[in-house]
């Protein structure tokens, strides 16, 4: 069905220029169709590739290609099917006299224009303007061998993200090494299908540097839940996997436990909590266990890969003074200035981006290093969060 609509797109749209352009601009005309056939190779080379892999379908290749298409789809397709909407009911209007609305084509025109200049710049641009976002935290009663205490938070990488381009992934390591952190967290989503996306990363997260230990919990991408062609075995397999190449990168993997750390004579707990499933139908692993122990220490840290685990199992329930989570990527498109953040993502996840707090219990929520679906972020640009801990 689809090839079948990307053939008449094709067809349609071409009638369109020859209709608008010919006898009224010869330059324009011509120019159209170059612009045209260039974007039509373009989305047929990556279709062709796409659909007619013969590899492993978490090949990071793959993945990069299935994202680069579906971008394709979205600055080529969609808008076609906009132009072909508005031209033919210009015909329509003037069925009587003939010919057809130039104002309404040049609408369908312009709007495949924005749209074409939005997801390119979102794709070359957008995505790498990563933000690091510098939160202070104040606590009561705060141990003062806590004080100044860093943390840097980074989340959702999707490593497929980074194919061809682990240079930009090791200048994030160097930023987050330069901001000197006493402990780094990850909450998540290392990949988006399968173990094979990692590619080499390991060996470039491998060189983040923190004073006291950097930890990580499985996402649920990263429990193979997505990849199409996993059996039962296949995705233990793929866990067995995911962990060794998470160890490998420098982390000490949180798997529904947690672990007691030092600064002088301050003691810091870490936890971590596993997330499974799709949204709508998303699993946690076991709080009580990962949380068992975690009450005697002076400053508690959980990480929960999805924000509204926070509100629905965490707040008033247990002592988690601050908690790290991902997920939401601010759907990688909103609005994202100093004075109004806004995004899709809200509808589902309240706490979608941000610090919020509920009486002396805080959450922080990681809008993403990486892309999911598409390669494009659209003015909700991805982020390295440093927050410091101080007393009041």
């Amino acid at each position: 069905m689809l090839i079948i609509l990307l053939i008449l797109s094709e067809l349609l749209t071409f009638s369109i220029i020859r209709k608008h352009f010919k006898g009224f601009s010869r330059t324009r005309y011509y120019l159209m169709m170059i612009a045209n056939t260039s974007l039509s190779i373009f989305l047929w080379i990556l279709f062709t590739e796409v659909y007619g892999w013969k590899q492993n379908f978490d090949d990071v290749r793959h993945i990069w290609l299935k994202m680069n298409l579906n971008g394709a789809y979205c600055a080529i397709f969609a808008p076609r099917i906009i132009l072909i909407i508005l031209h033919y009911s210009g015909e329509l209007i003037r069925f009587r006299e003939g010919g057809h609305s130039r104002r309404l084509t040049n609408t369908g025109l312009a709007i495949w224009l924005l749209m074409f200049t939005i997801v390119v710049s979102g794709t070359l641009f957008g995505r790498f303007n990563v933000k690091t976002e510098n939160i202070t935290i104040e606590y009561e009663n705060l141990n003062p061998g806590l004080e100044g205490l860093t943390i840097v938070h980074i989340s959702d990488l999707h490593l497929a993200s980074f194919h061809g381009r682990a240079d930009f992934l090791e200048k994030q390591v160097k930023k987050i090494n330069s901001l000197e952190p006493d402990i780094i967290i990850n909450s998540g989503d290392f990949i988006s299908y399968g173990w094979r996306e990692y590619g080499r990363m390991d060996t470039v997260l491998a060189k983040s540097e923190s004073k006291m230990g950097s930890f990580a919990v499985f996402g649920n991408h990263d429990m193979g839940t997505y990849h199409p062609d996993y059996s039962v075995a296949d995705r233990k397999s793929h866990l067995v996997m995911m962990e060794h190449l998470i160890t490998k990168s420098g982390y000490i993997l949180l798997k529904d436990d947690g672990l007691i750390i030092k600064r002088g004579n301050a003691s810091v707990s870490v936890s971590g909590i596993t997330t499974n499933g799709r949204h709508g139908h998303i699993t946690y692993g076991d709080l009580n266990r990962a949380y068992a122990g975690a009450g005697n220490a002076d400053f508690n840290i959980l990480i929960s890969h999805d924000p509204n685990y926070w509100r629905k199992n965490v707040t008033g329930r247990y002592k988690a003074d601050l908690t790290l989570s991902g997920h939401t990527h601010g759907m990688q498109l909103g609005i994202y200035t100093p004075f109004l953040r806004f995004s899709p993502s809200m509808f589902y996840y309240p706490e979608w981006n941000g610090l919020f707090s509920e009486g002396k219990q805080f959450l922080y929520v990681n809008r993403g290093l990486g892309v999911l679906g598409v390669p494009f972020r659209i003015w909700m640009p991805p982020e390295i969060t440093v927050i410091k801990i101080t007393g009041r």
